[in-house]
């Protein structure tokens, strides 16, 4: 099942939800944890009499602002839940006589579908919030800017019975993946799927994953997900994409923009054989730097509507949905799994998604307020002295936007920057208007099933 997240500038963030909270993180969850638990308030009878038995010793309020709160806090463990909660205490709550196993027994039984829902209220509200920061100056011909990829779950603990005997790395210690669509203009996930299947090849989720978008997005992919089919089902669905030539590609010249060296600018067909081509025309694009050629294909057919040096700091952003994934797995501990209990698994992801899209959110913010690049700002220093900041009642969105750069906070980013040859528009040979851009095409039956083994 995909989570689809609202990051357009509709919508009105909830009445509960004080726009001043957004600077610190645990009182944002708190409030939105609060809007969730009264609009889903624990059902009762008709005549207005909850049914037997013994009353919930733990609201579910408490219980998934925890898990949210202990993912917050780094902390490595299922059982330090249960700590918090029944011997230090969630803010003016009063400590829950609970043991251990009725917590364990209450997140098994109530599943991941709570923590998914409040993960896309969260981002709704965050989508109103972020509007001032949008960078619309990305691809401003495209509706919306965004790349999708998928990353595999770390290896879990061999604590269940069925799993003792599973040597390391064997499939079964692999709970997963997680495929998503990153808003690159925002900083936010915007669609997530979870696939049970390990071995499951990119091109499976992708339709999913880009179910909602509006026409004239823009989709950046790697090569994972090379396919003239996929090319062609973008480009009828009215989408924009760019991507990487896949070596040994063949593929047909039908207009030369720009030839000058290794530097090329063009209009060809993909695939030059009968048993394999694709039904559209596209741009290729290739150049040189330091000795290494670069080739990018693309449908934006209009070179003055994407020039190569625009394509090239583009395509670099494909980065960000790596960074992101990173910043799930390195700084939220996504790599130390809880449990080896699927449910607990998908819990303990849905908390870290959901503590990532409001430091995603704040890093923009900041970036917005102090007038730098978003990945100017440090995420990982972020993420490491926000609980202080908190702890001490300080606003780190202000103190950060202050004192940041100072403080290390705010330095110029260390990612490359790629600088393809500038064509002059007048050198633009343009395209005939009676060029044809669309054949016949015939897609070669490749398996797009479960890999043998390796993992994407």
């Amino acid at each position: 099942m995909a989570t689809t997240v609202e990051t357009g500038d509709g919508g009105a963030a909830p009445e509960a939800v004080d726009e001043a909270v957004v600077g610190e993180i645990e009182a944002f969850v708190r409030a939105m944890v609060e809007q969730f638990e009264r609009e889903q308030p624990t059902p009762v009878a008709a005549n207005g009499v909850r049914g037997p038995g013994r009353p919930k010793v733990l609201p579910a309020l408490a219980l998934w602002a925890g898990v949210v709160v202990c993912v917050l806090r780094g902390m490595p463990q299922q059982s330090a839940l249960w700590r918090l909660l029944s011997t230090r205490g969630l803010w003016e709550y009063p400590r829950f006589p609970v043991t251990d196993q009725a917590v364990y027994n209450r997140l098994e039984r109530d599943g991941a579908a709570p923590l998914e829902r409040l993960f896309a209220q969260v981002s709704a509200v965050l989508a109103t919030r972020l509007a001032p920061y949008t960078q619309r100056t990305l691809a401003p011909f495209a509706t919306e800017v965004v790349a999708l990829d998928q990353t595999t779950l770390d290896q879990v603990a061999r604590w269940l019975p069925a799993l003792r005997g599973a040597p390391a790395g064997d499939a079964h210690l692999l709970p997963g993946k997680l495929a998503g669509l990153f808003d690159l203009r925002r900083q936010q996930w915007r669609t997530l799927v979870p696939i049970t299947n390990v071995h499951q090849n990119e091109k499976v989720a992708a339709p999913e994953l880009i179910a909602g978008l509006p026409k004239g997005s823009l989709i950046l992919a790697d090569l994972g997900y090379f396919s003239f089919a996929w090319f062609d089902q973008l480009t009828d669905a009215g989408h924009f994409w760019l991507s990487r030539l896949r070596q040994k590609t063949s593929y047909t010249l039908v207009h030369t923009f720009y030839h000058r060296g290794d530097t090329l600018d063009a209009i060809v067909w993909l695939g030059e054989y009968r048993a394999d081509r694709a039904k559209h025309a596209v741009r290729l694009v290739q150049f040189s730097v330091g000795g290494h050629l670069y080739r990018y294909i693309t449908n934006v057919l209009d070179p003055h509507r994407l020039s190569p040096a625009d394509m090239a700091r583009l395509y670099a952003r494909r980065w960000d949905i790596e960074l992101a994934i990173k910043l799930c797995k390195r700084e939220l501990h996504l790599h130390l799994l809880w449990s080896a209990k699927p449910v607990v698994i998908a819990q303990q992801v849905w908390a870290v998604l959901l503590i990532a899209q409001i430091l995603q959110a704040l890093r923009l913010e900041i970036a917005g307020k102090a007038g730098v690049d978003p990945f100017d700002v440090s995420l990982p220093l972020l993420v490491q002295y926000l609980p202080q900041f908190i702890a001490d009642g300080h606003d780190p969105v202000a103190i950060i936007v202050e004192l940041g750069r100072a403080a290390g906070f705010i330095r110029p980013s260390s990612r490359t920057k790629l600088s393809a040859p500038a064509i002059p528009p007048d050198d633009i040979d343009p395209l005939p208007p009676d060029t044809v851009l669309q054949r016949p095409h015939r897609y070669a039956h490749r398996n797009c099933g479960p890999r043998a083994k390796s993992l994407c």
